[in-house]
C-alpha cells in the first residue's frame, strides 16, 4: 500500500518548505495540496495558490510524487490548466499527478458572484472538463467544442514529461463520476459519504460501511465500462471520516488496515494542524512514519 500526505497551502513558504521536504524524507509516496481559492472554515485565514505551491515543492524534493487534491472547473479552464500542468510536470521531472474533481459549493463559486448550477450541470461540466484536458495534454493544435468549454487550435508543446499524458486522479462518489474515472482515470479517489451526526456513536463504522459500498459500486462501473481493475489505482482520503486518522497511532493503523481490506491501493492523510480541521500532533505523525509505514510497504 502507498501512503500520501496533504499539506494545506496556508503557511508562508519559510514554514511550508520544511513540511514538503520532510514528506519526502519520511518516505511518503505522494504529497498533495488543496486547489481552492479559499476553503470552508479556513477562508478567513491565510491561503496560497496550489500550482505555485507545488512548483516550489518540486524544487525542494526529488522523488515524491506531487499533486492537486483536487483541481476543479469551479475556477479553472482546461486550456490554461493544461499549460500549468505541463509546466509543473516539467519542473517536477514527471512526478506530477493531476487530481481532478467536479467541485462543490462554497467560496470558490460564491466569490465570482455567479448563479449556482445544478448537480446535473456540475456533472456535465466536469465530464467535459476531463475530456477536454485529456485531449489538450495529448494532442497539439487541439480543437474542442462542448457546452461549457471550447478550444481552438490549442498548442501544448513541448507536452508533458509523462507520456502519453500526466496521470489523472479523479474524485467521484456517484456513478456518473465513476464513469469518467473508468474512461480517463489512472486513479480513483473517494472521500466516502457524509454521515449524520458525525460525532455520535457509531459514526465511524457507518462511514466505513459506506466506503465499502462505494468500492463495490466502483467495481461494477469498471466492469460495465470494460476497464481492467488493475489499471486503476484506488485512493481513500482517510480524513473525510469522523475520526482524524492521525489523532493517534492506533487510529491510523486501524484506518490503513480497513482500507487495505477494501482493496484500496493508496491512502491519504493530512499533516496535523494546531487547530481544526485536522487538529493533531506532529509527534503522532512521526511515530506513524517510524512504526507503521514500513509495515505497510512490506505487506502482501
Amino acid at each position: 500500500m502507498r501512503v500520501g500526505i496533504v499539506i494545506l497551502p496556508e503557511d508562508r513558504w519559510w514554514a511550508a518548505e520544511p513540511k514538503w521536504r520532510a514528506a519526502e524524507e519520511y518516505g511518503f509516496d505522494h504529497a498533495w495540496t488543496y486547489d481552492h481559492l479559499g476553503w470552508r472554515s479556513l477562508v478567513d485565514g491565510p491561503w496560497f495558490s496550489a500550482m505555485p505551491t507545488l512548483t516550489a515543492a518540486a524544487t525542494v524534493t526529488s522523488t515524491i510524487r506531487l499533486g492537486t487534491f483536487v483541481a476543479s472547473p469551479n475556477f479553472r479552464h482546461p486550456v490554461s490548466l493544461m499549460r500549468e500542468a505541463i509546466t509543473l510536470d516539467d519542473i517536477a521531472d514527471g512526478r506530477f499527478i493531476l487530481g481532478l474533481g467536479a467541485g462543490g459549493l462554497g467560496y470558490d463559486t460564491k466569490v465570482f458572484g455567479e448563479e449556482e448550477i445544478t448537480p446535473r450541470q456540475r456533472a456535465d461540466r466536469f465530464a467535459e472538463f476531463v475530456e477536454a484536458l485529456d485531449g489538450l495534454l495529448i494532442t497539439d493544435k487541439y480543437d474542442y467544442e462542448g457546452s461549457y468549454y471550447r478550444a481552438v487550435g490549442a498548442r501544448n508543446l513541448p507536452g508533458p514529461v509523462q507520456r502519453p499524458r500526466i496521470p489523472f486522479l479523479i474524485a467521484a462518489n456517484g456513478p456518473r463520476g465513476m464513469g469518467v474515472v473508468a474512461k480517463f482515470g489512472g486513479g480513483w479517489v473517494t472521500t466516502g459519504l457524509a454521515v449524520e451526526d458525525p460525532e455520535g456513536s457509531g459514526a465511524q463504522e457507518r462511514w466505513w460501511t459506506q466506503v465499502g459500498e462505494l468500492a463495490a459500486r466502483f467495481d461494477e462501473v469498471l466492469e460495465k465500462e470494460g476497464r481492467d481493475k488493475a489499471e486503476v489505482h484506488r485512493y481513500l482520503s482517510l480524513d473525510a471520516a469522523p475520526v482524524f486518522s492521525l489523532s493517534s497511532v492506533d487510529a491510523f493503523t486501524d484506518a490503513a488496515g480497513r482500507a487495505g481490506e477494501l482493496g484500496f491501493t493508496d491512502i491519504v492523510a493530512h499533516w496535523p494542524r494546531s487547530g481544526g480541521p485536522y487538529q493533531g500532533r506532529e509527534t503522532v505523525l512521526e511515530q506513524v512514519v517510524a512504526d507503521v509505514l514500513p509495515g505497510l510497504r512490506t505487506a502482501p
